[in-house]
């Protein structure tokens, strides 16, 4: 089952071309083809229901007895590339069946595990695919409404976990996938894998799919500053206890671990940024994070006080962007503490080798919180003052890193690609 390029979007039976991202009701729409173009194969049915009442419909294709979990959307704003991937291999795998091929394995697909916060992206999908135009229907959850972060335990009492996240974990306890992969994509940079446990093979498999489809590989991601990397573009998670380990312990990543199964959290970026691939050091590192934890400082605050001076009436009342923007202005201080060499405690554990590609993660990092929080703001309030800070941070964020776009198509290729390499490399 060594992939070669699948099924073209067009195959999929909707309205969807490949230039373009599909919509959560294409997805949908898309799924149901399947269905009833391979009846024998494919079922798809309701696993819960989101806090909107929206249904969260899983895709089933086969009847082996070693199951496999895909979710889409586990973040909103990456909704659209997962739920193009997840038609693209669901399509692929009931073609290799009714070919009569047959590993015994089940795949089962989430379309999206956030269908509400989904849609509030879904302005931008018909393009034009900028960066501005990203940023102008931008909108990512707070920490607590992503469904895929588990309460901590002190904490479950006050603040119970989504019906999102306890239709996910049904789904886990009752397939005991031998692979979850979760699937995400980040705006600027490269094509990576976390994986909650090593597997060989991984890293040669994706690295000569990413040089076929001229996408670099993250190979210092600030996501998983202090994870080991096996290779070029992955990284693994240590033990939960590892303070490494971060938010990544209190997830469903770690959950499907209990039955001896692995998670791979597969992410691939809308622009490239050919510096996420380069691994020779960097030639000043220390002024280069000091400059970005500076800036992080600087650019939060500043969206604290354009809200601050914002008529409370033009921004009505509690909103999911509004908690979102809240908790990112409020959390600035901590957000590089564990690499900028101003604020790092000093009993921290050392830096790892700063590479040029390290160095620009962190850049990117610190340039795309506070305009994520902007871009927000502008949403809900669209006055002067936040408009100038979104155009003037797009456009500096494009000066800073140049960023290429990935056509839709190489984006979903190299997302699947990457699966199909954690399974095959995992359990064949």
């Amino acid at each position: 089952m060594r992939p070669g390029r699948g099924p073209r979007p067009g195959s999929w039976g909707i309205a969807v071309t490949r230039q373009r991202y599909p919509t959560t009701a294409e997805v949908t729409d898309g799924a149901r083809v399947l269905t009833m173009r391979y009846p024998r194969l494919c079922r798809l049915r309701e696993v819960g229901r989101s806090r909107a009442g929206r249904p969260l419909l899983m895709l089933t294709v086969g009847h082996g007895t070693r199951n496999v979990l895909v979710v889409a959307g586990p973040h909103a704003n990456e909704a659209a590339i997962g739920g193009a991937t997840v038609l693209r291999l669901a399509a692929q795998m009931a073609e290799i069946r009714e070919r009569g091929a047959d590993d015994g394995s089940t795949w089962h697909f989430l379309l999206c595990i956030d269908p509400d916060g989904a849609v509030l992206n879904e302005p931008w999908l018909s393009g034009p695919y900028t960066l501005r135009g990203h940023y102008e229907h931008f909108f990512r959850p707070c920490a607590a409404e992503q469904p895929e972060w588990l309460p901590h335990d002190d904490a479950a009492p006050l603040c119970p976990a989504l019906p999102e996240t306890r239709a996910l974990l049904g789904v886990l306890d009752g397939l005991r996938p031998v692979l979850q992969c979760s699937l995400h994509g980040i705006d600027v940079g490269g094509s990576f894998v976390q994986l909650t446990s090593d597997v060989p093979g991984v890293p040669e498999r994706i690295g000569k799919s990413a040089a076929e489809l001229d996408i670099p590989l993250e190979s210092g991601s600030s996501d998983a500053f202090q994870w080991p990397s096996p290779g070029p573009g992955v990284y693994v998670m240590p033990p939960g206890d590892d303070l490494a380990a971060g938010d990544g312990a209190h997830s469903t990543w770690a959950h499907a671990q209990r039955y001896d199964g692995v998670t791979a959290i597969v992410e691939v970026p809308m622009w490239a940024c050919d510096r996420s691939a380069d691994t020779t050091p960097h030639p000043d590192p220390d002024h280069a994070l000091r400059a970005a934890g500076a800036a992080l400082r600087r650019d939060l605050p500043t969206v604290a006080r354009v809200l601050d001076r914002i008529d409370p009436r033009l921004i009505g009342a509690d909103s999911p962007m509004l908690r979102t923007v809240r908790e990112l202005v409020g959390i600035g201080p901590q957000l590089s503490a564990e690499w900028d060499p101003a604020v790092r405690p000093p009993d921290a554990a050392p830096l790892p080798p700063m590479t040029t590609a390290r160095v620009t993660s962190i850049q990117v990092y610190a340039q795309r919180i506070p305009l994520r929080a902007a871009a927000m703001l502008r949403r809900i309030a669209d006055v002067p003052a936040v408009t100038r800070l979104v155009d003037q941070w797009c456009a500096a964020y494009e000066s800073a890193y140049r960023p290429r776009w990935v056509p839709v198509e190489d984006q979903v290729e190299q997302q699947a690609r990457s699966v199909l390499a954690v399974y095959e490399e995992l359990c064949t």
